[in-house]
Parts: structure tokens; C-alpha cells; sequence
């Protein structure tokens, strides 16, 4: 049966400002029968809450994943792949009109299995690459199950939208129950990012057909911002290589100045000092007796 039914007598419910109406017989699946309407509207919108809840810590625990991995790979790195992040929760009405589309849902276990990206989270990187990084340092995660993984970016929508899908599900742990949530991480580039907004703004609440010529410049965008991020990552490579060459100098040049005067250091003895100092420590008993 779909939800809502408009066949039968709806309960109205407002949730953070969307307002949802919910048939009959939802409520009978979701809430303990009671004659009293208002027991029942407050027993579903109990229900509702602590369903989206869920949801809601999934996706801080996703986030927090991102975080430490983010802080990371900086520390060892000195680089950030992240750009910034994103994250959101459908709403009540969002959730009511996917159902309509899939077909509809007797209970809130039926949406749990119908609709996947109640709880979606978007990271933007830097340059192609850094999408496959994260996407692997995720997967690595041994307490994240992988559902499913959609390459967009090497097999492209028709429209040209690129993005790497990833389906995940998260352990939540609540005070009576853990729950496996899903939690939908969409990782892209900032120029994959620019076009799929512009895009999103462009054809928003359009749902007539749009003209062939349209459609190809659309395309022809996509593929001009995929064009940029590959030429963006090539002069990204060069230039790492220009950095290493150019470290790897100094470090056979390198020179001490005492004095007024400059003394090379060989390389056996900065290797034997980066093994065996630690530099701004506190000086041993026995360095202080020497």
C-alpha cells in the first residue's frame, strides 16, 4: 500500500518544519493500536524521531571517520586531499516522495530497505586521485561494510555527470539495539562539483523535456571540467617532482654556517643524526655529565 494512501483517513504530523501525512494504515504498522488519535499521532511522531535519529548518528560517526583520516594524512603527508565536506538528511517529505516513486512502504522497516540515501554525505577533493584515496581508506575501515561502489567518473552518466558513489553501512548503537545504517558517500572534484550544482540549479523543479542542443552543451561541460581536472593533476605531478628534486639538493648541499663560515655536512652524518636526534628534547643525565 502507498504512503500516504489518500483512500483512507491521514494523520497529519509536523516534523522540524515539514509537514508529512501518513495513512491509516501506516500508523497501524508503526505505532501500538490505541483508539486515542493524539496517543497515536504522538506514538508515530516518537517513532519518526528516533527512526531519523539513526540516521542522523551514522552519519556523525561517517564524519568523525573523515575527520581523523583527514588530520592524518596531513600529519604524514603535509597535504589535505579533502576540500571541504557536506553532509544532509532527507526530509520527512523528501522520504515520503522517493516512496511514492519506488512504490511505497507499509512500515518504517520498509523504508529502511527501500530508500538508501536518507543520510548522504559529499566529499570535494583536490584532483582525481585523492577520490580513489579516500574511497580506499575507507574501505580499510574494518567497522564500515561496503554495500555497493559507482564508478561515474570512469563510466560517466549520459548527462555527464561524474562522481564516485559509495554505498556504506554503519553499526549504530542504541540504548536497546544496534542497527546497521545506511549512509550514501558521494566523493568528486571540485570542478565535478561546480558542474553537478550548476546543473542541479539549471534543470531544478523542470520536469518537461529539454532541448537535444541543451543536453549536448551539457555534455560538452562535463566533459571540458573532467578536461581541467586532468590538465590541473598533470601540472600537479610536475610540480611534486620539480619539489623532490629540488629537496634532494638540499639535502646533498646541505651546509652549516659557524662563525662566519660554512661547512658542508656529509651525508653519513645527517643520516646519523636524523636516526639518533631528537630535536628539541631535553638533554640525557649522561649528555649533561659529558
Amino acid at each position: 500500500m502507498l504512503l500516504p494512501h489518500k483512500d483512507e483517513a491521514d494523520c497529519k504530523l509536523s516534523y522540524n518544519n515539514s509537514r508529512v501525512i501518513f495513512s491509516t494504515s501506516f500508523v497501524r504498522r508503526t505505532v501500538l493500536m490505541t483508539d486515542n488519535p493524539i496517543e497515536q499521532v504522538k506514538a508515530i511522531q516518537k517513532n519518526l524521531t528516533r527512526f531519523l535519529m539513526m540516521y542522523k548518528f551514522a552519519l556523525q560517526e561517517v564524519e568523525t571517520k573523515i575527520e581523523i583520516l583527514q588530520e592524518e594524512f596531513q600529519l604524514l603527508h603535509d597535504y589535505n586531499p579533502i576540500e571541504h565536506t557536506k553532509s544532509r538528511l532527507k526530509s520527512p517529505e523528501s522520504i515520503m516522495k522517493k516512496l511514492f516513486r519506488k512504490g511505497g512502504a507499509e512500515s518504517l522497516s520498509d523504508i529502511k530497505n527501500v530508500i538508501h540515501d536518507i543520510a548522504g554525505i559529499r566529499i570535494t577533493c583536490s584532483f582525481i586521485s585523492d577520490i580513489y584515496r579516500i574511497s580506499q581508506m575507507l574501505q580499510n575501515q574494518k567497522d564500515l561494510n561496503i554495500i555497493s561502489i559507482k564508478d561515474y567518473i570512469k563510466n560517466p552518466k549520459p548527462n555527464g555527470y561524474k562522481s564516485l558513489h559509495m554505498l556504506v553501512e554503519v553499526p549504530v548503537f542504541m540504548s536497546d539495539r544496534e542497527e546497521l545504517i545506511c549512509v550514501e558517500i558521494q566523493i568528486r572534484t571540485i570542478a565535478m562539483d561546480f558542474w553537478a550544482s550548476l546543473e542541479h540549479k539549471i534543470f531544478y523543479k523542470y520536469n518537461e523535456a529539454v532541448p537535444e542542443r541543451l543536453l549536448h552543451d551539457l555534455k560538452v561541460a562535463a566533459d571540458t571540467a573532467y578536461e581541467l581536472d586532468m590538465k590541473m593533476e598533470q601540472i600537479q605531478h610536475e610540480m611534486e617532482e620539480i619539489k623532490q628534486a629540488n629537496q634532494a639538493d638540499f639535502m646533498e648541499e646541505f651546509e652549516l654556517l659557524i662563525n662566519n663560515q660554512q661547512f658542508k655536512v656529509p651525508q653519513k652524518l645527517l643520516a646519523l643524526l636524523s636516526d639518533n636526534t631528537t630535536f628539541g628534547s631535553e638533554p640525557s643525565e649522561s649528555d649533561n655529565r659529558k
